[in-house]
């Protein structure tokens, strides 16, 4: 059986995740040189992100990985 063709993706498309991902980073860098209390928590979840998605992306290739 032959595989459906695909849309092409636009560049906006395509670098919509990773520059949202680098936007919220860098936020999160300049609220750890803000100030304490409500900035730090404010940092440490943005700065989770990056961390959290690769994992999200990691557990999926992992499964697709796996003999059926």
């Amino acid at each position: 059986m032959t595989n459906p063709r695909r849309a092409s993706s636009t560049t906006a498309q395509i670098f919509a995740a990773p520059l949202a991902i680098g936007i919220i980073s860098a936020l999160g860098l300049t609220t750890a040189l803000l100030g304490d209390g409500v900035w730090d928590w404010i940092s440490w979840a943005a700065l989770s992100l990056p961390v959290a998605v690769a994992v999200v992306y990691w557990r999926i290739g992992a499964r697709r990985a796996e003999p059926r």
